[in-house]
């Protein structure tokens, strides 16, 4: 996945807290599991690209890191092709750029949100964020949160072939509930388990969300078009976090009445329909 070299990054979407964590303002407490096991579930469902489950009226305050890089040094899309840090930057000013112009199109403001890069745990509005969990989205204080060694996991644990692209994909699912947040969707209520939950629906959509602005990543001026290659690795990640593969792998049989976020099959048609179509109404949003 390659940047355009001149493009001009804004860095300003990203916060950096790494190493730096954060503390949770007076707001509302920090949560950090629940009984019956719950806690074990939640970081399951984090780990499968999900929205935080922890909705509380907090405010979030995020300690400046001192020292070591920082994403105030991503500035052009060639920062991008070589530091990892930067690269998110540019997904997330090309996602940005591209939900920005969508919305406008259509006579409405786009609100932006945020991407808190951490290491280790920091503080979200939607409780603690740790890197076990995975990257989520909070509707409480919009931001989308993300510890880089994720990426890795996905390999390493879950079998990815990982890739710029398949990055790529993650960020755009988050901002696909930041869409889903600002058209009130969230707002709704609902989730549960099963295929016809309301969480999987999300989560199949926040899927074919990622998969439109995949379609549009080079026409937001960031990128340069995805290869086929590059689009075989976004459809790779999201088999590799489909229900049933992860239940395979840590129970050692599936259960379709617990998925949360829907089979890899599911997740990989979700994303192809998004990309081929490039249309936010094909994946059933309406703004």
């Amino acid at each position: 996945m390659s940047f355009d070299p001149n493009a001009k990054l804004d860095p300003s979407q990203v916060q950096d807290v790494r190493g730096g964590g954060g503390r949770l303002g007076s707001g509302g407490p920090m949560i950090v599991g629940g009984g019956g096991g719950i806690g074990i579930i939640i970081l399951i469902a984090a780990l499968l690209l999900g929205v935080n489950p922890f909705p509380q009226d907090a405010t979030t305050v995020l300690a400046p890191v001192q020292g070591g890089p920082s994403t105030q040094e991503c500035q052009t899309g060639a920062d991008a092709n070589r530091r990892d840090d930067c690269r998110i930057v540019g997904f997330v000013d090309s996602i940005q750029k591209y939900w920005g112009d969508e919305f406008a199109r259509r006579g409405q403001a786009y609100a932006p949100a945020q991407t808190v890069l951490f290491s280790g745990q920091t503080q979200a509005g939607c409780g603690v964020a740790q890197t076990a969990q995975g990257p989520f989205y909070c509707p409480v204080d919009q931001r989308v949160y993300l510890d880089l060694s994720f990426f890795r996991e996905l390999q390493t644990r879950f079998g990815a072939q990982g890739g710029p692209f398949a990055e790529g994909y993650v960020v755009a699912h988050e901002y696909g509930h930041h869409a889903q947040d600002l058209a009130g969707l969230l707002q709704a209520g609902g989730g549960g388990q099963g295929p016809q939950s309301i969480s999987v629906r999300l989560e199949l959509q926040a899927d074919c969300l990622a998969g439109v602005w995949a379609n549009h990543a080079a026409a937001t001026g960031f990128l340069i078009a995805p290869t086929d290659a590059e689009i075989a690795t976004a459809l790779d990640a999201a088999g590799a976090v489909g229900d049933d593969r992860i239940q395979k792998e840590t129970q050692g049989r599936v259960s379709p009445e617990r998925w949360t976020h829907g089979s890899s099959q599911q997740r990989q048609q979700s994303f192809r329909t998004g990309y081929g179509s490039g249309q936010i109404e094909q994946c059933g949003l309406r703004l």
